[in-house]
């Protein structure tokens, strides 16, 4: 970790998708977003394998779940969907940033969540859209 405290996070850092990219591509803010029918005005990437194994699983599309393995290419925040509004801090180490993400690496072995816990993860986020509360702070 460097010593400079402006840094939330010196990573590695991992972007959860089913996009299909190339080292060196980059993932820019404005494209469509993983859970939602919506453009996204970040990109949004973790510190930790297990955030990004649910962004692979969870994005809505039929192709092969992927994670990469990312650097930012500019300043990054707490997302605040997690950060203090579902989790106390940011334990899941999930940022955001209006800056691409460029792709150093795909992380081509992982173990996936179970199916049971795939289906529960769906049927919370689900439920969450049926009181109109899946709202997300973009």
């Amino acid at each position: 970790m460097k010593s400079d405290e402006n840094v939330l996070d010196s990573g590695p850092f991992f972007h959860g998708t089913k996009a299909e990219l190339k080292i060196g591509d980059q993932l820019n803010p404005l494209n469509k977003s993983n859970y939602q029918d919506k453009k996204s005005s970040y990109i949004y990437f973790t510190g930790t394998l297990d955030a990004a194994k649910w962004g692979a699983e969870l994005a809505v599309s039929e192709r092969k779940e992927r994670i990469y393995i990312v650097e930012p290419t500019g300043n990054f925040e707490n997302d605040p969907n997690l950060t203090d509004k579902r989790f106390q801090g940011n334990p899941t180490r999930s940022y955001r940033s209006l800056f691409p993400l460029k792709i150093v690496a795909e992380l081509c072995s992982w173990e996936r969540h179970s199916d049971e816990e795939i289906s529960h993860m769906l049927s919370s986020l689900e439920k969450l859209r049926e009181q109109g509360l899946d709202e997300i702070i973009d």
